[in-house]
């Protein structure tokens, strides 16, 4: 089947297999690998995208799902040239990654939060990911990355 999915403002169209989940095809079709594969089970979150600006596990959406939506990645986050987006920037200085691995998906899931929730406390930051998983258990670092892009004060 044709599917056409605007990706991070570009459109990508392809044939593609019915069953076609939409992280293959964010990854091999439209050759952004920022969004990682974890579980395949939608236990991890490390696929999260954003379709339509709400958070997804792209690893339970088919591609045809996707048809005729707008889809954001990691890498659609950044600034058109290239500067980092505040949770990429706050990622990075309140150490809210480890080995690196549940980040994509981790700062797909606070972006949709934030859209939200624009100010919320650690708790709801918490309850905010809890279908995210680090492998690592970075998560005190993560929830303080998650606060200070809200612009609020990071309580340690």
């Amino acid at each position: 089947m044709r599917v056409t999915i605007e990706i991070n403002g570009r459109t990508v169209t392809d044939e593609v297999e019915d069953r076609t989940l939409l992280v293959h095809f964010v990854r091999e079709n439209a050759g952004l690998t920022a969004t990682n594969i974890g579980c395949d089970t939608t236990s991890c979150g490390a696929c999260t995208v954003l379709l339509d600006g709400e958070s997804v596990k792209s690893c339970t959406v088919l591609a045809a799902q996707a048809d005729g939506h707008k889809v954001t990645t990691l890498e659609g986050l950044s600034g058109p040239d290239g500067e980092q987006h505040p949770l990429q920037r706050s990622f990075r200085e309140q150490h809210g990654l480890q080995c690196g691995f549940c980040t994509p998906g981790m700062i797909m899931a606070s972006a949709s939060l934030l859209a939200h929730n624009p100010k919320p406390t650690r708790d709801e930051v918490r309850e905010g990911l809890e279908g995210n998983l680090c492998r690592c258990t970075g998560y005190h670092n993560i929830v303080s990355a998650v606060i200070e892009a809200s612009g609020q004060e990071v309580d340690r």
